[in-house]
């Protein structure tokens, strides 16, 4: 479900089309029977999610079966039971529900790089889009369901929470307590204020991803492993399309579900303006950091337990082994744990907000490194030539300059400037609404962002980068 590709929106206005067209005549036929037509609304709506998906792929759309059978008979099974032992169901439900997880995502890394097996077989498996997505959210489901004591739902319910398209291969992470009670109630409704609300963040979301990501993009070419700043420049584009890249599908995801008459959890809200790092992360891909803290970080005791650093460490290392299987990954989450730690020892001496943000974007971007660069070796030497002083000399700063073509680096300069540009406006937003993107769904900026986007598309189209996770 790639929102930057014509087919996808064809195939939408397709099968919406169809079901809105149905609508009337069977509304007709069972006399307008309220319970009935809402059993079509939410049938219809699971309907289009589930062939979305499997336009993707066939083996998509399995995997995503699969998971979803797996953890609602699990559940029922465990809600029927008595006694103690119906939570033995729960030892085998949530190893079930990880196991296409386990084994597409991580089992190439497991047995063939930390055991050494060298099987061929596991080598050239594709992870199925947005594996990582709906395993979180429908284990999520199970944890609120247990603890909280709640009912089992309806499978048409469950299915819809697990289906609803906008979101199912790339977030937001949505919680029981917040999609499922408007799943049950969905009904198909024309409804200007809600598509006056959608509309400007899908306008928001195509022009980060297709404006500003895919040019970016174009730009990106991590080869240089000795020349510090060329190593910093791809850090940067890479930062920037990242952001732009995720919260743009996020964003059209928000716009969809909210023409819709649904309303997700917002997943981005500024993260490049935070002052320190706990800020970025409670800015950053919002929904999985809360999934961290409510089922991982305070189950292992929070900052309650005298090993509150280890379990800061533990959490963002498993969040850097969610996003993909590599040392990399790890290297990733490590290093943003001992930022986090940082920054609780530091509490203690304030420094200006100016001077939080600068050491925070500099171990943001310099995080980032972990995140494109896959092999170890590579990054390894990238590491150390970025983080030892004397690299950064006059000849390899010469030499950087003389690696860019001049037309392609006035083009990268004028994308780069649009991006920081996008960024002063969202702190402008924050400072002045406390929204970080109320300037952007200004009624004026929103036409100039359909005109850049309309004129500023790249001819070659990128998958959306969460797609691989």
């Amino acid at each position: 479900m790639n929102f930057s590709e014509l087919r996808f929106w064809f195939y939408l206005t397709l099968i919406l089309g169809a079901v809105l067209l149905v609508r009337p005549i069977f509304q007709k036929a069972i006399k307008s029977d309220d319970s009935a037509m809402s059993r079509y609304d939410r049938t219809t709506i699971l309907i289009v999610g589930l062939f979305l998906l499997g336009c993707v792929s066939p083996l998509t759309l399995t995997i995503f079966l699969f998971v979803c059978l797996i953890t609602y008979i699990g559940l029922s099974l465990f809600l029927r039971g008595t006694g103690a032992h119906r939570y033995a169901f729960l030892v085998v439900l949530v190893p079930l529900q990880l196991l296409p997880l386990l084994y597409y995502k991580y089992s190439h890394f497991v047995v063939n790089d930390i055991l050494g097996q060298g099987l061929a077989g596991l080598s050239g498996l594709i992870i199925p889009v947005g594996l990582s997505f709906y395993t979180f959210q429908v284990v999520g489901f199970v944890v609120d369901t247990v603890i909280h004591k709640h009912p089992l739902p309806r499978f048409l319910d469950f299915m819809n929470f697990a289906a609803f398209f906008p979101q199912i291969v790339a977030g937001p992470i949505e919680r029981r307590e917040n999609l499922l009670p408007q799943m049950q109630t969905f009904r198909f409704r024309w409804d200007p204020v809600a598509i006056d609300s959608g509309a400007p963040w899908i306008v928001i979301g195509l022009f980060f991803k297709v404006c500003l990501a895919d040019n970016l993009a174009v730009h990106f070419n991590p080869s240089s492993v000795d020349n510090p700043f060329l190593i910093w420049l791809n850090n940067i584009i890479f930062g920037f399309r990242i952001y732009y890249d995720f919260a743009g599908y996020s964003f059209v995801a928000l716009g969809i579900a909210r023409c819709l008459g649904i309303r997700l959890t917002l997943n981005f809200a500024s993260p490049y303006v935070s002052g320190d790092a706990q800020e970025f992360w409670r800015r950053w891909h919002i929904t999985l950091s809360s999934w961290f803290r409510d089922y991982v970080y305070l189950p292992l005791g929070g900052s309650r337990t005298k090993a509150w650093a280890l379990t800061i460490v533990v959490v963002f290392v498993l969040s850097g082994i969610w996003h993909g299987a590599g040392w990399n990954f790890i290297l990733w989450g490590l290093l943003w744990g001992l930022m986090l730690l940082t920054f609780h020892v530091c509490k203690k001496w304030p420094i200006p907000r100016w001077a939080g943000w600068t050491l925070t974007m500099l171990g943001a971007f310099l995080a980032w490194l972990c995140f494109y660069e896959t092999r170890a070796t590579v990054l390894h030497e990238k590491m150390a030539t970025i983080l030892n002083p004397l690299s950064y000399t006059w000849p390899q700063l010469q030499a950087a300059i003389a690696t860019l073509d001049p037309t392609n680096a006035f083009v990268l300069a004028v994308f780069l400037a649009l991006a920081c540009t996008t960024l002063l406006i969202e702190w402008i937003s924050l400072s002045r609404f406390n929204e970080p993107y109320a300037i952007l769904q200004k009624p004026g900026v929103l036409v100039a962002m359909v005109i850049l986007t309309t004129l500023l598309a790249p001819s070659e189209k990128n998958d959306f980068i969460y797609f691989a996770f």
